[in-house]
């Protein structure tokens, strides 16, 4: 059976740092950046980069759209 593997992309200049996304992803995969962006936000990233099942909740609820999910499949 294949293995599904996601990986989250966030447009880090466009994020606002509300955190909603960390809240609505089930494996935990998302966290603060210890760095700020242009704007002075603290913006989110891919902390557990391996838990990932490419779900997309966090796509689908940030606010400002700033996350792309992609998914990969393994043998």
């Amino acid at each position: 059976m294949a293995k599904i593997k996601g990986r989250v992309v966030v447009d880090k200049e466009r994020c606002k740092g509300c955190g909603v996304c960390i809240t609505a992803c089930p494996c935990n995969v998302l966290g603060f950046s210890s760095e700020v962006n242009g704007k002075g936000y603290q913006y989110v990233m891919m902390a557990d980069a391996d838990a990932c099942t490419g779900c997309a909740s966090c796509g689908m609820i940030c606010p400002d759209s700033c996350i792309v999910v992609y998914r990969q499949k393994f043998e």
